[in-house]
């Protein structure tokens, strides 16, 4: 350390004043400048407070921060940023507020007579340095930064002292009322994880808070119900208590995914100090206090950004947009994190920006607050609700759960095109209680539903609480949900919950009876003004694709000239497919993969193409795409034979072998892609025709590494069907799926085949292939077992089902089993199964047995045939199951 002495002496004369004796360390750094830091304890109204002073390299005076802490932290948490700013050309003032970390005294709330009088007398400490600008004797230029309890002190250090110049508050509250008891209901869970951490090792019930800090929180907490009391005490210690006096330069970061200070807090705090004349810019981040990026590195560029340009007074400097929102543009592949891209606008658009009305389908629904109010409904969990909430819009992920009984819903219909959702949507309800005071809790959100109703992510993990009174006879009221920023994709809905319990929140402990209608439609604000900036790409995405394009072209021009193939069959021009005597044996084998196999496939059929592992399923498949050559026969499509590269193939769509899709691209950049390499026209891949049957919406715009595997099944589903090919075949489309995504695979393939085309599909699902298919190729060790429509197939059969109009005994069941001709009779959902010893199951047989059942006095309402088609498989190819 060096320091002349007479500076030290100086130094030392200033400081006598206010304090005892301090210690100097030189900070160490990798790079220079230097930060020097002195640790000293000042003594502040009679109370002991803990500091750290940094100051960089450099002579000269200029101007200070001070940089406070969280709840529950103390200044060891902010001494990166203090270091930075120190060699950024401030000096920089940290301490541990009240309470905390090693200074005396008790938590008070940020109460204006004692924590915010020490942050004024933390200025007249700084005002005494000599490195330090001033704009007069006893005003620094100063400017006070933190996040949550210690951005609130820079907004009510601003209010309360003018030498303030300029301040950044993060992820802080505006009105700590409002923010702990949102619509007059307690958000205990949040509470409690905050005076736990006021607590001290001693066991004291009020730890190290104020008494009257202590009297509110056991008061609340027993009740479960703020009182007035309690609103005034913390309303006196918030921001807001001082709104007219704060009109210094406000940069307003606050979380997307914070369920303790929601976006609404930045809202008032912005809109409050913007009607004071304050130049303010607001930052929406894509973490919180529930978790998330908090993005640290950026939002500290713009805080020093935001200093330079008022506290060094530099016009230059870049402070950023009048709003800034952070989107999640998927999850980047190399390291797992999800990556995040910047919307803005020259003006901050508020909460209500530009609403759309979305009517809301859905009767009167009564639910019950349970006993107790558990079990309650989830929305978020600090510290894990909020951080899977913030990928929510891209990635579906989320962690939400209503109980059945508790909670109304009301769907708005499905989205034809995308909706970006920015601020608070409002909906008027009525509500109806059935509580003795006429009172009612409630906890309203609104969830975003995918198609065919699966995939429900509430955006955020939010929820807004509030309290009806005087609601015995029904009440209107208008319900603000919270504040988001959430794109919609077009075939998804938003859904609208209304429930009696959340597990963040005290709720009635005795049992109610609810009613809620929807008096309006739900208004959603979209922000059209502010736009997302577009994502660059490396060079490698695109130069890869190109350079395989080049070598595609060059293969293509030093190939040898394919053989002639046969002359096309007019009499086959409009059969999409005929095989013939098709055999194939890979090279080394001891048998035929595909032996003597013939059928034949006519148009707008959807054919199952069946059999067990190793019946030469994939192979057919590829040899029909002329992707391998048969040994023996021929395979003609539309009456022309099929060789690698005839032209007729182009009249043929596949997914046989996975998409290859390059993960860094869209999937619609990936479609685009793909047919460009075709060589074709671009107006002939009828893209949004084929998309619109994939029903892929709006993550068509998302880049496919974000993509669930059903996504990138449709995906490669949309690829094949690129140019609308009239033969589309599809080798196991529903790997990886789960049933809801293998409904809708169903759905494609019958949407597609409706136009008059022909869908081949290979699958080892049954039960799918019987209700999407209508024709059947049955294969065994590469023969042909079976082919035909599937009611053929699975029409005959020795089993018959018997529908009953009402339930019968086990005593009648094993009459039935006794009867001549019956070889067992069983319990099924729909009646009983009863089979027949004859092995044709023929119609005499089954009119005798109508016969017997009458005379049992059966009440049976009906007798038909019963054989499923996993039945008829078995059956067809014996023990190679």
């Amino acid at each position: 350390m060096r320091l002349r002495l007479p500076r030290w002496a100086a130094v030392t004369s200033v400081l006598a004043v206010l304090a005892g004796a301090g210690t100097w360390t030189a900070v160490a750094q990798d790079e220079p400048p230097p930060v020097q830091r002195e640790d000293r304890a000042l003594d502040l109204g009679g109370v002991r407070i803990d500091t750290s002073y940094f100051t960089g390299s450099g002579s000269g005076r200029r101007p200070a921060v001070l940089l406070a802490h969280g709840f529950g932290g103390s200044k060891d948490d902010v001494r990166p940023q203090a270091e930075r700013l120190a060699r950024d050309g401030y000096a920089v003032l940290t301490w541990s507020a009240r309470g905390f970390g090693a200074s005396g005294g008790e938590i008070g709330l940020n109460d204006p007579d004692h924590e915010v009088k020490d942050v004024g007398r933390l200025v007249d400490w700084l005002a005494a340095r000599p490195e330090v600008l001033l704009d007069k004797a006893g005003d620094p230029r100063v400017g006070v930064t933190g996040a949550s309890y210690g951005g609130a002190i820079s907004l009510l250090a601003a209010g309360h002292d003018p030498r303030v110049d300029a301040i950044a508050p993060q992820i802080t509250y505006w009105n700590l009322a409002d923010a702990l008891f949102p619509g007059g209901v307690y958000k205990k869970l949040w509470a409690g994880i905050l005076f736990s951490m006021g607590a001290d090792a001693r066991g004291d019930a009020c730890g190290r808070f104020t008494a009257e800090v202590c009297a509110l929180k056991e008061r609340v907490a027993v009740s479960g119900r703020p009182d007035a009391a309690a609103r005034a005490l913390l309303e006196a210690r918030s921001p807001s208590a001082v709104a007219d006096r704060i009109k210094v330069p406000t940069l307003v970061v606050q979380g997307q995914t914070d369920s303790l200070f929601t976006l609404d807090q930045s809202d008032a705090l912005a809109r409050a100090l913007t009607a004071n004349g304050a130049p303010v810019a607001v930052d929406w981040t894509a973490g919180g206090h529930d978790g998330g990026d908090r993005e640290t590195g950026r939002v500290e560029d713009r805080i020093g950004a935001w200093f330079d340009r008022w506290l060094k007074r530099d016009a230059s400097a870049d402070t950023g947009p009048a709003f800034r929102v952070s989107r999640t543009g998927g999850v980047d592949s190399t390291d797992g994190r999800a990556t995040l891209r910047a919307a803005t606008a020259d003006r901050y658009p508020g909460l209500r920006a530009d609403t759309r009305a979305l009517p809301l389908a859905g009767p009167a629904q009564r639910f019950t607050n349970p006993a107790g109010g558990a079990p309650p409904a989830v929305s978020a969990v600090p510290g894990l609700g909020g951080g899977l909430g913030g990928l929510s819009s891209s990635l579906g992920v989320g962690l939400a759960l209503d109980f059945p009984g508790q909670h109304a819903r009301f769907d708005a219909a499905p989205r034809t095109t995308p909706l970006r959702v920015t601020g608070t949507p409002t909906v008027r309800v009525k509500v109806t209680s059935g509580a003795p005071d006429g009172s009612a809790v409630l906890f309203a959100k609104v969830y975003d539903v995918g198609p065919g109703g699966r995939g429900q992510v509430l955006p955020s993990q939010l929820v807004t609480p509030v309290r009806v009174e005087d609601a015995g006879k029904g009440r209107s009221v208008t319900l603000t949900l919270p504040a988001i920023d959430h794109e919609v994709e077009a075939g998804h809905r938003l859904r609208l919950v209304v429930s009696a319990t959340d597990l963040g929140y005290a709720s009635p402990v005795a049992t109610a009876g609810y009613t809620v209608a929807v008096e309006g439609p739900l208004t959603v604000p979209t922000a059209p003004a502010v736009t997302t900036q577009a994502a660059g790409l490396p060079w490698w995405v695109w130069g890869l694709p190109a350079a395989g394009l080049a070598v595609a072209a060059a293969l293509l021009l030093t190939a040898r000239r394919r053989a002639a193939g046969p002359p096309p069959d007019p009499a086959l021009a409009a059969v999409p497919l005929q095989i013939t005597g098709l055999s194939k044996k890979y090279k080394g084998g001891e048998r035929y993969s595909v032996r003597d196999l013939s059928f034949r496939v006519e148009q707008g059929q959807v054919l199952g193409l069946l059999g067990p592992n190793g019946a030469g399923k994939t192979t057919t498949l590829r040899m029909l795409m002329g992707l391998i050559t048969p040994d023996e026969g021929e395979i003609r499509v539309f009456g022309r034979a099929v060789r690698p590269g005839e032209p007729v193939l182009s009249r043929v769509g596949s997914f046989v072998e996975g998409s290859g899709f390059l993960p860094h691209l869209t999937g619609r950049e990936n479609l685009e892609l793909y047919w460009k390499a075709t060589g074709r026209p671009a107006e002939d891949a009828h893209l949004d025709e084929a998309l619109r049957i994939a029903n892929l919406g709006g993550a068509l715009q998302r880049a496919v590494r974000t993509y669930s595997q059903g996504m990138r099944q449709r995906l490669a589903i949309a690829q094949a069907m690129l140019g609308l090919p009239d033969l589309l075949i599809l080798d196991e489309p529903t790997n990886g799926l789960d049933p809801p995504q293998i409904r809708e695979m169903r759905e494609v393939m019958i949407r597609y085949a409706a136009a008059g085309r022909t869908v081949i599909v290979s699958s080892h699902l049954l039960a799918e292939v019987e209700q999407s298919c209508t024709h059947l190729v049955v294969m065994d060790r590469g023969q042909l077992v079976q082919a035909g429509p599937v009611a053929e197939i699975t029409g005959a059969g020795d089993t018959l089902l018997v529908t009953l109009g009402a339930p019968v005994t086990d005593a009648l069941v094993e009459k039935v089993a006794a009867l001549p001709g019956v070889g067992s009779a069983v319990r099924a959902e729909d009646g009983l199964l009863v089979r027949l010893d004859a092995p044709d199951g023929s119609a005499a047989d089954a009119t005798a047995l109508i016969g017997d059942l009458v005379r049992l006095d059966v009440p049976l309402t009906g007798v038909g045939p019963h054989r499923r088609l996993e039945d008829a498989f078995l059956t067809l190819i014996g023990g190679s199951a």
